[in-house]
């Protein structure tokens, strides 16, 4: 696919450039952010240079990950990364993708991160016909949850054991989003099943 750009009231979220390689690195230096994503730790500069100059471009033109750098429309500060990965194992006629995002220190609090991921919930539905948008984050990543659950996710529980994070393994929060919590269609229709409770 040909990387697209989006645009909301205050950002701009665009694929990531050779030249956001030095951001990328200094945001990548806050612990929290290695804490709860899968950035390498400790993230070194080639790690910023690899991911921007390799791993976004691959995954935009093989269709399996869409990488968006979120930037303040004011003065183009990085505020953080948006992605968005598509399921292939299971593939269409599913539609199913997974969205994982991280935020700036300095970048937080502010709301731009909810901003960022409405607007690529947006494309994902109405430009890619996702039919099923899945959120994970590792049991107690309270920030993550709470922009998932600012966005629309619905909370669906939790997968014990289900990450390894430093030689541990972890449980993990999922949460989901539809069309039809946004009040859009869909191509496949969804039967949910009755709640009798």
């Amino acid at each position: 696919m040909e990387p697209v750009t989006l645009t909301t009231d205050r950002l701009i979220l665009r694929p990531l450039t050779d030249a956001d390689a030095e951001a990328v690195h200094a945001a990548c230096q806050d612990p929290e952010i290695s804490r709860w994503s899968s950035v390498p730790s400790p993230y070194t500069s080639e790690d910023a240079e690899n991911y921007v100059g390799r791993t976004v471009p691959t995954g935009w033109q093989d269709d399996s990950l869409y990488t968006f750098g979120t930037f303040a429309a004011g003065d183009g500060a990085l505020v953080g990364v948006v992605c968005l990965v598509r399921l292939a194992q299971l593939a269409a006629p599913e539609h199913q993708a997974e969205i994982g995002y991280w935020t700036a220190k300095e970048q937080r609090g502010r709301g731009y991160t909810v901003e960022a991921v409405r607007e690529v919930v947006r494309w994902a539905f109405a430009d890619l016909g996702v039919e099923r948008l899945e959120w994970h984050a590792e049991a107690g990543n309270e920030g993550s949850r709470a922009v998932a659950l600012k966005a629309g996710f619905q909370m669906e529980g939790t997968m014990r054991s289900k990450s390894v994070y430093a030689g541990t393994r972890r449980d993990e929060w999922v949460a989901s989003l539809l069309p039809s919590d946004l009040g859009r269609p869909t191509e496949t229709p969804y039967l949910p099943y009755p709640d009798r409770g």
